[in-house]
């Protein structure tokens, strides 16, 4: 890896959590949740793998908020249930091949937190979308990136 993709990588990053702290100013909710920081290591580090096309960032994040919404509402948050939260998540990704690493710690910091519904729109889905927005601009702006790969 050469030291402008890495330095690239640095700016890019900063930015897509930079914008996500600033937009959770603007409306008054928190957007950001740790696993966020993983899914910049993918999105900004890691542009070409599989794992970092919109359709695993996204849809990797949202299965894991509606599981970790369904586990919380059957067994609270107990140890058992955070396993099981991310478990199910990495079952359930595996299933709709919406596979993100990020999505299981999605999942264990949703149950977690014993969230309920509201997690899966605020902040999980705007955050994502948040670093999509961010990753399509800065890969797209600099000569030697190109992203996404595919969408779907």
């Amino acid at each position: 890896m050469s030291l402008h993709y890495a330095l690239w990588s640095f700016l890019s990053s900063t930015l897509g959590i930079l914008a996500i702290c600033e937009i959770t100013k603007l409306v008054g909710h928190p957007l950001l949740i740790g696993s966020f920081g993983a899914s910049a290591v993918l999105l900004f580090g890691a542009t070409d793998s599989s794992l970092s096309q919109p359709r695993n960032l996204v849809g990797g994040h949202l299965v894991s908020a509606i599981v970790a919404v369904i586990v919380v509402a059957l067994f609270g948050s107990t140890t058992f249930a955070m396993a099981l939260g991310v478990g199910l998540s990495i079952f359930v990704m595996n299933l709709t091949h919406t596979t993100h690493p990020p999505g299981g710690a999605t999942a264990l910091i949703g149950v977690q937190a014993a969230v309920g519904p509201g997690f899966i729109l605020l902040p999980v889905l705007a955050g994502a979308l948040i670093l999509l927005v961010t990753a399509i601009f800065t890969n797209n702006v600099v000569y030697h990136r190109s992203y996404p790969k595919h969408w779907l």
